[in-house]
This record gives C-alpha cells, structure tokens and sequence, in this order.
C-alpha cells in the first residue's frame, strides 16, 4: 500500500509549474514550496508537471532541480521526479559502474519488480544510456555474480498462480542437493532462482521445508561469509517477501554510527507508491518503533521533510 498523500483538489500541471518557478527565483530557493508540491503528485501527475514545465520555460525541470537543491535532499528529489522506469534504468546504471560483490540494487530491481515494470526500466536502460542493461551487467560483473545477475535482469518472470508440483518436487531436491555439495555455480540451480514464478518457487521452497526440515535460505547461510549467498537470498527475500527485505534495508540504513542515505532514500522512493505502508508495518513489528519517527530521530532538514512527506506524514 502506498504512503503518498495527494490532495483531493489538484491544482493544474501549469500552476504546479507557476509554483515551482517562484519557488527557484529569487536569490534563496523555497525547498518548502517544492516538498509541498512534488511530494503530494503520483507518477503521472509529476509526468505531467515535468512535460508542463519543458513546454512552458523550455527548460528541463530535473536539471533546474539539480542546480538549485544540493546534497542528500536533491538526489532524494530527482529520485522522485523521475518515472519508475527511468529511476529503475538510472539505478541500475549506478550499480553496474560501481559494482561490488555487496551491491543489491541490481537484484531489488530484478526481483521486487513485476515482469512488465523491469521491461520497462530496460528499455528506459536503451535510451537514455544507449544500449542494454543485460550487457552493461555482464560487462562490470564475474563469475557466479555474472551468472545469476544477467540472468535475472533479463528475465521475464510468468505472474501467475499455476503450479507444477511435481516440477516443485523435483527442483527442491535438486536445491538441496547442489547446496550440500555446495554446488553454487550450477547452472540448473541459478536458473531456478533466476527464472521461476513467485508461485513456482513459492510451491519448491514449500516442499524443500517439508522434505528437508529447514528454509531454504536457513541453508543459504551455511557459510556467512560467502558474498555469493547471500546475494541468492536477496533474491529469495526479494522475490517472496519484499516487506521483510526493504524494511531490514531501512534498519541497517538508520541503525549504527551514521545514516546510509543512499540506501534509505533508494527504498522510500522506490516503494513510496508501491507497499512503503506494509514496510514500515513490518519495520515497527520488528523494532517496535514507527518507521517515520525512527527516520525523523536520523535525519535532518528539507532532506527529513521530503522523507516524511513521502511517508505519508503531514497534510497533502
């Protein structure tokens, strides 16, 4: 469920533009006036503003954006004011270039997408960085990382509800029997992790539990330290329980000496118009303390209010 409040009366893309100009004039930019408009759109209402504004000042409103805010509060902004797949595409390019074995943007944006919203962010990948997400992967990633990643960003996952139990039978038996050889690198075990429905995998975890008395992931963790399995229950996480995953982000982000402001600002206007709601449920489950006043305790300034706003604090 989403978090984002917007008004029940809309001003028009061109007053909203009207706004935002007087809010960048002058010798001070009114970061206020610009949380109170963007953080109360959806999607195609900031499209709307974005194509208003090229049209009206013949300017590009995410470059004026750029130049007038600075630091965590205009990456948070610029985040938000492009579409999903753009973001996606925007994202995706960030972590290939500065790839490491730790990264999990990649798998977040394979894995807690629909089929059709990854599509889409790579074709967003195609034009505005002029050729594939698959290849950019495949080129900045090695060995087991490379199998798995370019695999699951080019997939194109089945949605539905059937089943193969038999199919789910047969490959739990396979998952544990490459996972007590400690076969990581096989290619019909990627390719269950990689290929299979949510509903798929859903039945083999099912029945790898019953046959074999443990969560497959319990078994992911036979060697903590090993970067390669703990990307494969990313997947996992991901995939069948995407609350769970994003609300553990958002803990690691706040919690510690310092705040990982890429990591939560990733989550929060990724999921802001997806399930931040049931994340930040399942955050206070887990931490007994609300999600919005945990990243209020952390955080500070325009780049705190556009945060709370997206969290659905405030009025619209």
């Amino acid at each position: 469920m989403s978090t984002l409040k917007v008004p029940q009366s809309v001003p028009s893309p061109a007053d909203d533009c009207e706004q935002l100009r007087k809010a960048f004039a002058g010798w001070g930019t009114n970061e206020g006036l610009i949380i109170s408009i963007l953080a109360h759109r959806h999607a195609d209402q900031r499209k709307l503003i974005r194509e208003t504004y090229a049209k009206t000042y013949g300017e590009d409103l995410l470059k004026v954006l750029d130049k007038e805010l600075t630091s965590d509060f205009e990456r948070l902004v610029h985040l938000w004011t492009l579409n999903s797949a753009e973001r996606d595409a925007f994202l995706a390019n960030e972590a290939a270039k500065k790839w490491s074995s730790s990264n999990r943007v990649l798998v977040e944006i394979a894995c807690a997408r629909s089929s059709e919203q990854l599509l889409a962010a790579r074709r967003a990948y195609h034009v505005l960085y002029k050729k594939s997400l698959e290849e950019d992967v495949a080129h900045r990633t090695t060995g087991d990382f490379r199998k798995l990643l370019v695999l699951l960003v080019s997939s194109y996952r089945y949605e539905g509800d059937e089943v193969d139990l038999n199919l789910a039978k047969t490959e739990a038996k396979l998952l544990h029997d490459k996972i007590s050889k400690k076969a990581y690198d096989d290619d019909d075990f990627i390719k269950i992790f990689a290929t299979r429905s949510r509903a798929q995998l859903n039945a083999a975890f099912n029945h790898y539990k019953d046959e074999f008395g443990k969560d497959i992931n319990k078994d992911l963790k036979a060697d903590p330290k090993n970067e390669f399995l703990a990307l494969l229950r990313a997947t996992t996480k991901c995939l069948m329980h995407p609350e769970k995953y994003f609300a553990k982000v958002v803990r690691l982000a706040i919690s510690g000496q310092g705040t990982n402001e890429e990591n939560l600002t990733r989550v929060v206007v990724t999921r802001a118009e997806v399930d931040l709601k049931i994340i930040g449920e399942e955050y206070q489950r887990r931490n007994s303390v609300p999600l919005e006043r945990a990243i209020a305790k952390d955080t500070t300034g325009d780049y705190e209010k556009m945060l709370l706003a997206l969290l659905g604090q405030g009025d619209a």
